[in-house]
């Protein structure tokens, strides 16, 4: 065998040997090699890769990624001769996209020729979005990293904390999580910290002996041993009553609990995931949440982008949406291309929540089955201005608008978001309350912190 071919046999075999996807790629884009994991990942025998361009394998595209404005390995390789890595959305072979890392790293031939050596870590599928009957979108490069980090804490028991704005899908992620991880046939058990009372919290988080208070005629398990093996998912944590923060540490350091009322000790096997629209550090420093708690809970803490930071990300929410939504008539809905562009350049400081919301109460008043602008803020719908929508479509900025709001603290963004809900309920509380799916004790809580307690008050 002469030579040549034995270093050709050689370098096969060492990129063969790699479990993860591996292509060199020369600086005209071309795939001079690929080891069998990236053949086998787009369903192609190695004679059909080698002359491709990797962007028509990978992107689907006849040009390469930094045309469409993404961060390129191939290019920033070619230009530093350093190692550089990048979060991407590639499309399999049955066109699905797929999330991956790719670390692109400088490979040179025995000529001291230049090649890109591209290695390609999964994060996910596209099935793997799916979350019961809802599933995540987006390719924004602030989605593709937050997934990236929630696929990382799947892979480990550690307990998570969530941070996010109200209405950014911190129950998705939470569920996302939980399906990624060895707990994924297992109970995920969900508690809205917020909408239990006060008064019977601990009976819900702990259940209850026969007799344990007035009106209890027999035993019943609560939500931490409903979640026996599987994933126990506080939303809305901060609202867990103080003095019940010390039991709830307990069972997270030693699995041990006792029902309300009972004296024997049980012992249950679980991962918690919690999450939060508060600062839980700020809590700690005034007394209203444990610090040994918080502590405790936060071993991997993720913040989930609100939806002002993934513009990009707006036009396929939209269109997943209104699958879902139909018009008065019971027709399925379409929107025009000025109520499409209104949306997408309008900041939600209710996040996807607040998206869906507006959608599904236009697509409601529809007769025609056409969303259209006047339609998004006709009888109250949404907290949308469609004079300024107006300003935000005209041509002179639709290719580089951004509300000037983006930089805004949350604080202040809720506050905002709040108060115009006030305003498009007529003060009714409780209204506003379902709609941040929240309890009217929390939002009271919040009317004091913002200064808002005298708002739409006189017409309740």
């Amino acid at each position: 065998m002469p030579f040549s071919n034995m270093i050709q046999l050689n370098l096969q075999s060492i990129i063969d040997a790699s479990d993860n996807c591996f292509v060199i790629i020369d600086k005209d884009y071309k795939i001079v090699a690929a080891n069998k994991a990236y053949c086998d990942s787009y369903n192609k025998n190695i004679e059909e890769i080698i002359g491709l361009k990797c962007h028509q394998i990978s992107h689907h595209s006849d040009i390469p990624c930094y045309l469409k404005g993404e961060d390129c390995p191939h290019k920033k390789v070619f230009e530093t001769r350093g190692i550089h890595q990048v979060l991407h959305v590639h499309f399999d072979c049955s066109n699905n996209e797929e999330y991956v890392r790719i670390k692109g790293t400088p490979v040179y031939g025995t000529d001291g020729e230049l090649f890109l050596g591209e290695t390609f870590l999964p994060i996910a599928k596209q099935d793997d979005l799916a979350c019961g009957q809802q599933r995540m979108i987006g390719n924004s490069p602030a989605f593709v990293t937050c997934l990236e980090q929630m696929s990382e804490a799947a892979s480990s028991d550690i307990p998570v904390l969530l941070n996010g704005e109200i209405g950014v899908g911190k129950g998705l992620a939470a569920r996302y999580i939980h399906n990624k991880s060895n707990r994924k046939a297992h109970p995920f058990i969900a508690i809205d910290c917020a909408s239990i009372a006060e008064g019977i919290f601990e009976s819900e988080l702990f259940g209850h002996e026969r007799g344990a208070f007035t009106g209890c005629v027999g035993r019943r398990n609560g939500l931490i041993e409903s979640a026996k093996h599987g994933t126990l998912f506080m939303d809305e944590i901060d609202e867990v009553p103080l003095d019940l923060q010390g039991r709830l540490l307990r069972v997270l350091e030693t699995g041990s609990y006792r029902r309300l009322g009972g004296r024997e000790d049980y012992h249950v096997d679980f991962r918690i995931i919690c999450s939060t629209h508060n600062n839980l550090r700020e809590m700690v420093e005034q007394g209203t949440f444990r610090a040994d708690l918080y502590y405790r809970i936060a071993g991997i803490s993720i913040t989930i982008p609100p939806l002002r930071e993934r513009h990009s990300d707006i036009k396929p929410l939209i269109d997943a949406l209104l699958l879902t939504a139909r018009a008065k008539n019971g027709a399925k809905c379409r929107i025009t291309d000025e109520a499409r562009h209104a949306l997408q350049t309008y900041d939600y400081p209710g996040n996807i929540r607040e998206l869906r919301n507006i959608l599904l109460k236009a697509a409601a008043a529809a007769t025609t089955g056409k969303i259209t602008p006047d339609l998004l803020n006709s009888n109250n719908l949404g907290s949308i201005n469609i004079k300024t929508m107006a300003v935000h479509y005209s041509k002179a900025h639709a290719a580089n608008t951004r509300s000037p709001s983006t930089n805004r603290p949350l604080t202040e963004v809720e506050a905002s978001y709040i108060e115009s809900l006030l305003h498009q309920h007529n003060g009714h509380r409780a209204k506003v309350a379902e709609e941040l799916c929240i309890s009217e004790r929390t939002l009271y809580r919040k009317l004091k912190q913002y200064n808002l307690r005298e708002v739409g008050k006189s017409r309740v």
